[in-house]
């Protein structure tokens, strides 16, 4: 039994997570990359301060949020699936640029193939026939599981070049990426923006650090584009336990110094925590940063961002408030600030307009009842969270 799941805080804080995420990606959908000018002749002077229509309406999220869903469904699917053989785990290790396997039982399930699959499934909503997304291994006439039947996952919200490519051809190849093996030389924040879920995947945070990373490294091989979501899963799952930000910082960069190629995400984030030391955030200073379209600087844009308010509101929207990858920042930030606040601190009518709130609050009382120890053993969860 992981005792800090079952600490009564921690529900708001997953969902927090998640919502906070979700509403971060909603307030930046509309002005990626837009200009902070043109943000401003778009929203007021006072640039957003409230859901603007994107996509056809308010609240409406984008890949970030799809993409971090079909994360969490495939970390409980993986786990569902060893608890119910009693099996272990296939995991990769990384010692001093070396991998080896982790011990094994007589069934082993690779937690990344899970991962692997769940994002040929978001392919699949995205126009991709389940022929092409699925990959040569997988005969299935049609995906299953139970998230894939929300028909509002359905609809293409400018998915990443690189995320949507790298998918596209596992399907035609079924070859699986990762640290040990680069799939090309991105350091893009496709990775970094779908990664809060796997806070919940261990209490050994080594090892939420290397799922972090090898979960983005299935589409991004430049280190920045992985280790950037290593030492953001480390952040979320300190700050769920309940740590405090500028603790889990600390751990974070820790574990991330121990792998090669780390430099730029930990200038990255000092740089982050120096800026932090200078007041309230701004544009101009959120900026300085850089533009968060990249893992290691929409994760020091975040934690700026969040080092630099008192609550979760005030911070999602300074988030969004740049001439960058707005929606992802947005995302990134909202993670950690719903996090740290939890869910009642959210603002109710942000919450009311999200797209597929409920499917978002159903899908983390599942993670939670999954790996807090209180899952259903019956053939209907495992209907619903079926293996791989």
């Amino acid at each position: 039994m992981r005792e800090w799941l079952q600490h009564p805080a921690t529900r708001s804080r997953l969902r927090g997570s998640l919502f906070a995420g979700a509403i971060g990606d909603a307030l930046g959908a509309k002005t990626e990359f837009d200009s902070i000018d043109r943000i401003r002749e778009i929203a007021g002077p006072a640039g957003i301060t409230d859901l603007i229509p994107a996509y056809g309406g308010v609240g409406r999220i984008t890949d970030d949020t799809q993409m971090t869903l079909f994360t969490l469904e495939g970390l409980i699917r993986a786990h569902a699936a060893a608890r119910r053989e009693q099996g272990t785990f296939t995991t990769s290790r990384r010692q001093q640029g070396t991998f080896a396997t982790a011990a094994t039982a007589a069934t082993t399930f690779p937690v990344e193939q899970s991962l692997q699959l769940a994002y040929q499934r978001w392919l699949h909503t995205q126009g991709v026939s389940w022929e092409r997304a699925r990959g040569p291994q997988d005969t299935s006439a049609e995906p299953d599981g139970w998230l894939i039947t929300n028909r509002e996952l359905f609809s293409r919200r400018a998915p990443g070049l690189t995320c949507f490519g790298e998918l596209e051809a596992y399907g035609k190849t079924g070859v699986r990426a990762g640290m040990d093996k680069p799939v090309n030389n991105s350091k893009g924040c496709g990775g970094i923006m779908r990664a809060a879920p796997v806070a919940l995947w261990s209490d050994d945070l080594a090892e939420v650090f290397r799922l972090g990373a090898e979960s983005a490294a299935l589409t991004h091989g430049h280190p920045s584009g992985y280790l950037s979501s290593g030492a953001f899963a480390v952040i979320v799952r300190e700050l769920l336990a309940g740590k405090p930000l500028l603790d889990a910082i600390a751990t974070a960069r820790a574990e991330l110094e121990k792998y090669q190629g780390h430099e730029e995400q930990s200038v990255a984030l000092d740089q982050a925590l120096a800026l932090s030391r200078e007041g309230d955030p701004t544009p101009e200073k959120l900026e300085s940063l850089g533009q968060g379209n990249i893992g290691e600087t929409a994760l020091s844009m975040s934690v700026y961002v969040a080092l630099t308010t008192t609550d979760a509101n005030t911070a999602l929207l300074a988030s969004v408030n740049h001439s960058g990858d707005s929606d992802s920042t947005g995302s990134v930030c909202g993670n950690l600030v719903g996090a740290m606040y939890g869910e009642q601190a959210l603002r109710t009518d942000w919450l009311e307009k999200l797209e597929l709130a409920e499917v978002i609050g159903r899908l983390a009382d599942d993670a939670l009842a999954e790996f807090g120890g209180n899952a259903p053993g019956d053939d209907r969860w495992y209907a619903r969270y079926p293996a791989h």
